[in-house]
């Protein structure tokens, strides 16, 4: 790999990733601080990257994974359906359309530079709401049409000019048009401040030297990945996982995955899932785009951190999904867990799968869900509608060198925890208890992170939506290391047990209680002292 590092003037590569990778990072401040909903404002649930003309990834902000990952298969659809002009954006959250899922609404804007279409800039952020049958918009649904509302790829803004007449429509179909609109003008706000950084940063430079720097960008990082892969010993690995059930009444649903690394000097990697479970009635389906993130964030994972993240690290990478498939799903299945839950299993099984190429590099799996919890009703104290989403954070696998970390956002998601202050203002809900759920991590030579507890009181009736994963089956560990502890929710109702519950939408009168134990991360090693385990 140094050879191949060699043929590069380092200290200019790093300075052209950290001029670009600064404009992203400073799109996610204006939306993180313009946003109006917790989900944005304070967990951070955003992703920003820029694009050339010709929709190739060239820089992002370190945000999250799954929106990341899949933005490049939108940019390559949506670029030449759209006649664009300086001062549009294109607003669309559609999964079939090379999308995730549709809380999260993606705005997309040209950079012109002396009427010249240079680039584009790009968020993804997850509304809280975006109708459908449930409030947070991740019903237990088996087609996308009961999901929320589709928004095909439409000029929000023209030339300028905010579409107040479409801005209506949406806003007409959500249950809280007000924070809706307050997180899109947030959008629009860092789309704005991505356009003017690019712009000015050309036209400092000049167009083609920068478009130069950017080959010069993509070409390294092609190179560093393929030195990586060729670090893989030759041969295919299989793993299979299983996703807990759909909501629905299918239970152990297969991902199976083939990891293909041929003998020879190219540096390429093949991931093929043929054999994972035809696509469900529920809503764990994964439309290609989340598929390709969990393998490209994988990749990514072996490659050292100080390689730039652009188009050039997914071109040694193939991905193979057979359509109709959990891991590729044809329309118009449901797809809101597809995005949260199955990319997490994706993960799961591609590291299952390298980890005996790589015994000591990759960790054992961590919590392996999102935790996804929703919740919402009208509250009689601020007398207004209310919506919340978040994913709660659990254990990290243990890897070969150390512990997992405790209370921890993995994988696909890299949010912040919801601060009790944030939730609490802003909701009629307690929080009871926020903690570690000790030694739920699993044994080992090094253990895994521990999940957390957190308790719910709800002030008023309330819908609640639990889409949550490793209640039926553990993170694994690897190489003599025990599994995780499996998630646990409970439902109380007047003081007693109501239920326990996996996966389900349930109306709760003012006083319930929900209690959620994530799962812990899977140990790594045989312990060194099974007293300690």
């Amino acid at each position: 790999m140094e050879g191949d590092k060699a043929r590069f003037d380092l200290a200019r590569i790093w300075l052209y990733h950290e001029r670009l990778s600064a404009i992203p990072e400073e799109m996610g401040m204006v939306l993180e601080y313009a946003a109006c909903s917790p989900n944005i404002k304070e967990r951070r649930d955003y992703s920003c990257a820029l694009f050339d003309e010709r929709g190739r990834l060239i820089a992002q902000a370190a945000h999250i994974p799954v929106h990341l990952g899949a933005m490049p298969a939108l940019m390559e659809w949506l670029l030449p359906r759209i006649e664009w002009r300086e001062g549009d954006m294109v607003l669309t959250n559609d999964p079939y359309q090379a999308g995730t899922h549709l809380p999260d609404w993606t705005l997309i804007a040209p950079v012109f530079v002396a009427g010249e279409c240079v680039g584009f800039v790009a968020n993804r952020a997850h509304h809280a709401d975006t109708g459908g049958a449930t409030p947070g918009s991740m019903p237990m649904a088996s087609e996308i049409f009961e999901e929320g509302l589709r928004i095909p790829p439409v000029k929000i803004v023209r030339e300028g000019q905010l579409d107040e007449s479409l801005c209506a429509l949406i806003l007409q179909n959500v249950r809280t048009p007000d924070e809706r609109m307050g997180d899109l003008m947030a959008q629009i706000g860092a789309n704005r401040i991505g356009i003017l950084r690019l712009r000015q940063l050309m036209e400092q430079d000049g167009v083609e030297v920068w478009r130069n720097r950017w080959e010069q960008l993509m070409r390294y990082s092609e190179t560093i990945t393929r030195a990586v892969l060729r670090e893989i010993p030759p041969g295919e690995y299989s793993f299979t996982d299983y996703l807990d059930d759909d909501g629905r009444g299918q239970q152990n649903l297969p991902i199976c995955v083939r990891v293909i690394v041929p003998a020879s000097s190219a540096g390429t990697i093949r991931f093929d899932f043929t054999g994972s479970a035809p696509q469900t009635a529920g809503s764990l389906n994964a439309p290609l785009p989340v598929t390709q993130s969990a393998c490209y964030y994988v990749v990514r994972c072996l490659i050292p951190m100080e390689v730039p993240t652009n188009a050039g690290c997914w071109l040694p990478v193939e991905v193979y999904a057979p359509e109709g498939t959990i891991v590729n799903a044809r329309y118009p299945a449901a797809v809101a867990g597809g995005n949260v839950e199955t990319s997490q299993r994706i993960v799961d099984t591609v590291l299952g799968a390298l980890a005996q190429a790589l015994p000591d590099r990759i960790p054992a799996a961590s919590q392996g869900t999102m935790n996804n919890l929703l919740f919402g009703g009208y509250d009689p104290f601020r007398q207004r509608a209310f919506v919340y989403y978040e994913t709660i954070a659990g254990g990290a696998g243990a890897c070969p060198h150390a512990d997992g970390a405790s209370g921890i956002q993995v994988h696909m998601t890299n949010t912040r925890n919801t601060p009790v202050e944030a939730l609490e203002s802003a909701y009629p809900v307690r929080v009871l208890e926020y903690r570690y759920a000790e030694r739920t991590g699993g044994a080992g030579k090094h253990r895994g992170g521990d999940g957390i507890i957190k308790t719910f009181t709800f002030l008023t009736e309330t819908t609640l939506t639990l889409l949550t994963e490793r209640r039926r089956r553990a993170p694994y560990g690897l190489h003599g290391g025990k599994p995780g502890a499996k998630g646990v929710n409970l439902l109380m109702i007047e003081g007693e047990m109501d239920a326990e519950i996996l996966k389900g939408v349930v109306r709760v009168p003012a006083g319930a209680t929900l209690s959620i134990r994530t799962p812990g991360g899977g140990g790594w090693g045989k312990p060194e002292n099974p007293r300690k385990g």
